[in-house]
């Protein structure tokens, strides 16, 4: 809470003579709490003069001991309380403990907190008024003036806490949500769904937005939207989508949505978009009856393309949709006709989580079981038999660790001992 330079007692003091007669008169002080207050402003920088040396934190009584050095009256009797007899600043001996109240200062700490906590106040009132003078205004008009209505609120929901809580204690969840519907434009649609997906829905809220018309106006708009745009309906999707009981999952199932979805995945410029599209699609494929609309579109080499550049949280996603897919005999297919797919998915063995070497090596599994001589040639080549033994030698899960003992031993059925040995790269004591 310190700044980054000392600020002078002189220049506190200034603030002294700007509040008398003005925002704050003596009454007012009085009658703010100041552990309160401190609590409240807790994030901003306080000067460090208003600063107890020995807790770091802002003082609420302080007293000054013969040395000159000031503290909060409640740690220096602490300090005194174990046995010190010394300043903790200086580490001089002490020939007087009494400790003298510095008025003068803790004047000076009130009315600077109340300032700023009454400045906080005022602000917060401020955009408490304007939320529900912007939704009072969304019930009266329509078209470009319900647009920058609802783009001002988002702007809002977004930046302040207090925005989010005048929205949801004030009805405007449901206000905000009733403009999505068929003929809803897109400007609006766009800004409604970047406020829905700030707030905190109801399930009651969301169980009324799955339904067709407003499922379908989202698609649309992640499809022809901005980046941000795009974000919000995939969000707002997942939300839906996790709300359900699995009987709407027709309606999240348009091969629209998950072209859509694909597009925003394979988008590089954005990280945080291949993300959100990324939890949406897990989210999605985690019900069977859609994972062969999302092979059937060629999802599975679209995201074995994508491997190399993804980091380490999209990564886990990714293999965890692809080895999802791996489960179906067309995307064991698709798996085994994506160009380098065995070298690619080996290098990731033992590097990044035992969650993506579990994954890899269950879409190694899956193609090995189409074409066992071919894959096991291939695994091998590129390194398989050495990153299994690392496996089976860590601290990875039984289950894991049984699985790669089996593929290791039908990799070396095409082999004879001393060329596996090679192989693998071993050392004397090791083979």
């Amino acid at each position: 809470m310190m700044l980054d330079e000392d600020m002078k007692l002189d220049a506190v003091l200034g603030l002294e003579t700007t509040v008398k007669g003005g925002v704050l008169g003596g009454s007012a002080i009085g009658k703010l709490d100041l552990k309160v207050m401190i609590e409240e402003l807790e994030s901003i920088d306080v000067p460090s003069v208003f600063i107890c040396p020995i807790s770091l934190e802002p003082m609420q009584d302080p007293v000054t001991l013969c040395t000159g050095q000031t503290y909060d009256r409640s740690n220096i009797l602490k300090w005194f309380s174990i046995g010190h007899n010394t300043c903790p600043t200086t580490m001089q001996e002490l020939w007087d403990d009494s400790v003298t109240p510095n008025m003068t200062l803790s004047h000076l700490i009130l009315t600077w907190f109340s300032h700023k906590y009454l400045a906080m106040k005022k602000k917060l009132e401020d955009v408490q008024g304007r939320v529900l003078d912007l939704l009072d205004t969304l019930k009266k008009v329509k078209g470009q003036a319900r647009v920058r209505a609802l783009k001002d609120l988002r702007q809002l929901v977004v930046t302040h806490g207090s925005a989010r809580k005048t929205v949801e204690e004030n009805g405007g969840l449901a206000l905000v949500s009733s403009l999505l519907g068929p003929f809803t434009s897109h400007a609006v649609g766009s800004e409604a769904i970047g406020i829905l997906v700030n707030l905190d829905l109801s399930s009651e809220l969301k169980r009324n937005l799955i339904h067709p018309a407003k499922v379908s106006l989202l698609v649309d708009i992640m499809n022809e939207g901005t980046i941000e745009t795009k974000m919000n309906c995939a969000k707002l999707i997942e939300m839906l989508l996790m709300e359900g009981n699995g009987t709407e999952i027709e309606i999240f199932s348009s091969l629209s949505l998950l072209f859509g979805l694909l597009r925003l995945v394979r988008d590089k410029k954005h990280p945080t978009g291949v993300l959100t599209g990324l939890i949406l699609l897990k989210a999605i494929c985690s019900y069977e009856s859609v994972r062969s609309s999302v092979i059937s579109i060629g999802a599975v080499p679209q995201l074995i393309e994508l491997l190399p550049s993804l980091n380490n949280e999209c990564l886990e996603i990714a293999l965890y949709i692809l080895e999802v897919l791996s489960t179906l005999p067309e995307g064991k297919m698709a798996l085994k006709e994506c160009p380098n797919i065995i070298p690619n998915v080996v290098k990731l063995l033992m590097r990044v989580s035992e969650n993506c070497t579990q994954f890899a090596l269950s879409i190694l599994w899956a193609i090995y079981k189409l074409a066992p001589e071919e894959c096991a040639s291939q695994a091998v080549e590129a390194g398989l038999a050495a990153k299994l033994l690392l496996v089976i030698q860590s601290g990875c899960n039984p289950v894991l660790k049984q699985r790669s003992s089996e593929f290791l031993k039908m990799c070396s059925l095409n082999y004879s001992t001393s060329i596996l040995i090679s192989k693998c790269m071993l050392t004397t004591t090791i083979q």
